[in-house]
């Protein structure tokens, strides 16, 4: 999930990084969705941050969390929760 402020927007540049990730390993593993944090309660604590958050789940809880645009670090742990 891209945790963003309605301020800033979602990260489009990892977009292309998910969708290249998602083409490598199925798509039926890996599911990616923006969430603005400004209207998440749930999300509130992500609020006031001037980087992204990206957050992943696994089973419904959250598994790890990336701050900042950071490709090679992303990638990581998108192959480790996988």
């Amino acid at each position: 999930v891209d945790a963003f402020q309605a301020w800033c927007g979602p990260c489009k540049p990892v977009v292309d990084l998910f969708r290249k990730i998602r083409n490598e390993v199925g798509s039926g593993l890996l599911h990616f969705a923006v969430a603005e944090v400004d209207s998440i309660d749930a999300l509130e604590k992500y609020r006031g941050k001037c980087q992204p958050v990206f957050l992943f789940y696994a089973g419904g809880e959250l598994a790890a969390a990336v701050r900042g645009v950071n490709a090679p670090l992303l990638q990581r742990t998108i192959l480790e929760q996988l």
